[in-house]
Order: structure tokens, then C-alpha cells, then sequence
């Protein structure tokens, strides 16, 4: 009786509606069997929500970067060059930022169960013919698909842990977010060349594709609804215009150092990027219900905190991809083996530090957090820019733990003011645009911190991967004044969390 009863007051109090019934009250059974399942093992129903769709998170996103270890032998494979085959990696990166602002908009109107739900379906079905193609441009297509599909996982899995947990609660969620989006790359570059050079790369997707189809079912099962927006419209041109500036702004900075800077496709798609996005603000000022509302630009924690997190993710990203050349055969001189080793210090500290920290997070508040993250990026990069041969294990393994740390503290304090900044009903369209700018601050760390590495080679091999560190410790500190601004949730609205999906 007792536990009847308690069912029934859940039931009462919870503002989850079965799919397509609205106003009309009846018993949402996939919610009454989630709720159970998550009491029998020990966990509330939000955490419960949370690991479904972080693990679904984490599996759509972990191939995007498992190819990269091992595009000369996928190449051979399929008959073709590792110029051409690069695109298998960056035309899934490009789509999976890109197209994020349209599905969160799709979520906060039509319900984020629904987008998450279908997302993960076409995943799935695009990484099985992944598994069947039968040359480069089939794998890129197919690829690029199933990053369009899966990028509806990102804003739809921001949106339910800001709506499931409340203000004072986010940081620790969003830590394991963070965590799970830092690891799934980090996996596959780790695991990627043993996999492939000992079973295939096609095993890849066939390992993938049931993951999805599990993760698509308990999904569907296990996922509660989410209010939907009445009486408004999908802002069409908006997304277009954003998306399509924001693809060749990507394009351009990703192709810049191959292509070369001055060429007239990059200064194109440069001008055209920036152009769209001009026409998309005329659009928003213009639009019945905008894809992002202009006011946003006036809220300084919201642009401040996105702003700070796309220094910082350049300088992570520059140094994830620089670190290991350095410290190989053009530089120290380490081995493969031996640098995987050294490299795997990064995401354990991250791992680590992110949910530990969050209680710290929540006692000094999000603005002091972010800064002393970003912070020990600066200081990470300063220090990795000093290495040379002969540098002992314990300094660069001090130098990634510094990185892994630091971005386990601001990333999780960073995004809570994110979505404390915008109403329930816009977090998926918040949550999407951080994707998003974050996503450019990858892509531009990765490339910029490249070419300045390339440009100076002349200087010496380890000097100029030093050169590239420190930009890279400039744009984080540039992060860190930008966090300044900011301003740390207010204690009065830190008030118990809640379930309220």
C-alpha cells in the first residue's frame, strides 16, 4: 500500500505527459516503470534519465574521431588517398556542430524525447550502411548522415538535465556531460588504431550499429516527455542561414592550412560564412518565433560564458591534437605506445576532477570556477611549451593533468550559466548554440595552432610546436578574462532541485 501510495503521489506531482495527449491526464507507464527501475537499483529517476542519455551520447559521438589513427590503412582499403578519406573525419565534425541549433529548436518545440528518439533511429540506420560501403565517397556520405542524425543527441541531452535538475544542482550533471562528450573522442583515438590494424575498421560500425539500436529502444521506453511550445513556428530561414554560415565559416578555417589562407575558396568562404550569418540576424530581428532571440546578445552570462568556453576549447583541442606530434619522432622522440600512454593522463584527470570539483563549484559559484579552470589550461600550455628532449614522464604527465583539471572545473560552471540564463523553454536552442560556438573554437585551435607550428619549423621542430603551445595558452587566457565577466548563479535561486521534466 505504502508503495502505491507513493507511485500515486509521483504520479501527481510529476508534470510528464504521455506522448500526444496533452491536457488529457492518463498514467504514463514508460515513466511509472523508469521511476521503479531506478528506485530498485538505488538512484533517482533524474540520474536514472541522465545515464541513458549520456551512454546514447556516448556512443553516437565515440566514431568520429576513431578513423583518425588510421586513415592510411582505411585508404588502402578502399582504394583511395588519405586526402580524400580525411573527409570521413571532417565532414562529420562540421555537420555534427552545425545542424545543432535546428534540432534544438525542434526539441523545445515539438518535445526533445521525439528529436532524441529519431536522431538516434537514423543514426543507427546510417551507421549500418557504414558498415556495407563500398568506397570513400560512400563512407563520407554515410558518415556525415549519421553525425547529422546523431547531433540531435546534444542539445535534446542538454535540454533534460537542465530541465531535470535545478539551478543549484547542474554543475555535477553537467560534469559527467562534459566528461562523456571530452572521453568519447579521447576513446577513439585511443582505441582506434589497435582495433583497426587487428580486426577491420567496418567491425567498428558493426559494433556500433546494435549499441544504437539498444540505446534507440531504451530510449524510447525509458525517457520522459518534455512540454512543447504552443502555437509557434519553426524558424526555417534562421536555420538555414545559421547553418549554412556557420558550415562555411567551419569549412574554411578547418581547409584553411591545407588549401592555403590566401586562396580564393577560403577568402570565399570566408565572406560568404560572414554573410550569412549578417542575413541571419536580419532574419532573427524579423522572425514571429527567432531561432535565437537577439535579446540574448545583451545577457552577459550567457554570451560571456559561451565566449570563454570557445578560447578555452581552442587552446584543449590545439594542444590535443599538437601534443602527441610533439612529443613523437619530429620532436622528442618517444614512441606511439609510449605516448598513449602519457596521453591517457588527460582524460583521467578530467574524468576525475569534473564530478569531484562540482561540489567546489557550487560553494565559490560558477564565475570563480570557470576562471581558475581556464586558468590551469594557461598554465598547462605555458608548461608543455617548455618541454624538450630528454623531458622526464612526471613533467608532461603535470602538464596534461594540468589541462584534464582545469577543463573538468570550468566546462560544467561554464555551461550551468548557460542554461540558468534562458528560459526552460529555450534550452535546447542554448544548449545547441554552445555546441556549437565551442565547436568553431575546436576547430579553429586545431587548425591555427597547426599553421603556426608549420609557418615556423624553420626556428627548429620542438621550438615551433612551442610557438603554437603558447598561442594557444594566449587564447585561454583571453578565456579566462572573458569568464570575468560573468556572474555566478545568486544564492536566493538556489533552491531545492526538482523532477520536472
Amino acid at each position: 500500500m505504502n508503495e502505491q501510495r507513493e507511485e500515486h503521489e509521483h504520479l501527481e506531482s510529476s508534470t510528464i505527459l504521455a506522448a500526444g495527449v496533452d491536457e488529457v491526464g492518463v498514467v504514463p507507464w514508460p515513466t511509472l516503470f523508469a521511476h521503479r527501475v531506478a528506485r530498485k537499483v538505488g538512484i533517482t529517476r533524474s540520474w536514472a534519465t541522465l545515464i541513458v542519455i549520456l551512454t546514447c551520447l556516448f556512443t553516437v559521438s565515440f566514431p568520429m574521431t576513431l578513423l583518425v589513427v588510421s586513415l592510411d590503412t582505411i585508404a588502402k582499403d578502399l582504394n583511395t588517398t588519405a586526402f580524400i578519406l580525411s573527409w570521413v573525419i571532417t565532414a562529420p565534425m562540421l555537420a555534427f556542430g552545425v545542424v545543432g541549433p535546428a534540432y534544438g529548436k525542434a526539441g523545445d518545440l515539438w518535445g526533445h524525447k521525439r528529436v532524441f528518439v529519431l536522431g538516434m533511429t537514423f543514426a543507427t540506420f546510417f551507421s549500418v550502411l557504414s558498415v556495407v560501403s563500398w568506397n570513400a565517397w560512400s563512407l563520407i556520405l554515410f558518415r556525415t548522415l549519421a553525425a547529422t542524425a546523431g547531433a540531435a543527441t546534444g542539445p535534446s541531452a542538454m535540454a533534460y538535465i537542465n530541465r531535470l535538475f535545478g539551478p543549484n544542482e547542474r554543475v555535477k550533471p553537467l560534469s559527467y556531460w562534459s566528461f562523456a562528450t571530452t572521453m568519447a573522442p579521447v576513446v577513439g583515438v585511443v582505441l582506434g588504431g589497435p582495433l583497426v590494424d587487428s580486426v577491420g575498421w567496418r567491425v567498428i560500425f558493426a559494433v556500433q550499429s546494435p549499441l544504437l539500436v539498444i540505446g534507440t529502444l531504451v530510449s524510447f521506453k525509458l525517457l520522459p516527455e518534455t512540454p512543447r511550445a504552443r502555437v509557434v513556428k519553426f524558424d526555417i530561414k534562421g536555420s538555414l542561414t545559421l547553418g549554412f554560415g556557420a558550415m562555411l565559416i567551419l569549412l574554411a578555417i578547418n581547409r584553411g592550412n591545407g588549401w592555403g589562407w590566401t586562396s580564393p575558396v577560403i577568402i570565399g568562404g570566408f565572406l560568404a560564412g560572414v554573410l550569412s550569418l549578417a542575413l541571419f540576424f536580419r532574419v532573427e530581428a524579423r522572425a514571429e518565433s527567432p531561432l535565437m532571440p537577439l535579446s540574448w546578445l545583451r545577457k552577459r552570462n550567457l554570451m560571456c560564458a559561451m565566449g570563454a568556453q570557445t578560447f578555452s576549447n581552442y587552446a584543449y583541442m590545439g594542444g590535443f591534437v599538437l601534443i602527441p606530434q610533439m612529443l613523437g619522432s619530429t620532436g622528442v622522440g618517444m614512441t606511439a605506445g609510449h605516448i598513449s600512454l602519457l596521453i591517457i593522463a588527460r582524460p583521467l584527470s578530467f574524468g576525475f576532477a569534473a564530478p569531484l570539483m562540482s561540489r567546489v563549484t557550487m560553494r565559490i559559484g560558477e564565475r570563480i570556477a570557470g576562471m581558475m579552470g581556464i586558468s590551469l589550461v594557461v598554465l598547462s600550455l605555458s608548461w608543455m611549451a617548455f618541454i624538450d628532449k630528454g623531458v622526464s614522464n612526471w613533467y608532461v604527465i603535470v602538464g596534461l593533468m594540468l589541462t584534464g583539471i582545469g577543463t573538468g572545473i570550468s566546462s560544467p560552471a561554464l555551461t550551468s550559466l548557460v542554461a540558468n540564463s534562458v528560459p526552460d523553454d529555450d534550452l535546447g536552442v542554448a544548449g545547441a548554440m554552445q555546441q556549437l560556438i565551442v565547436q568553431i573554437g575546436a576547430v579553429m585551435g586545431s587548425t591555427v595552432m597547426i599553421a603556426i607550428h608549420e609557418s615556423t619549423l624553420s626556428h627548429g621542430a620542438i621550438p615551433s610546436y612551442a610557438y603554437a603551445l603558447a598561442s594557444g595558452a594566449v587564447a585561454a587566457a583571453i578565456g579566462v578574462f572573458i569568464a570575468s565577466f560573468t556572474r555566478s548563479t545568486p544564492i536566493a535561486q538556489r533552491q531545492p532541485g526538482h523532477e520536472t521534466v
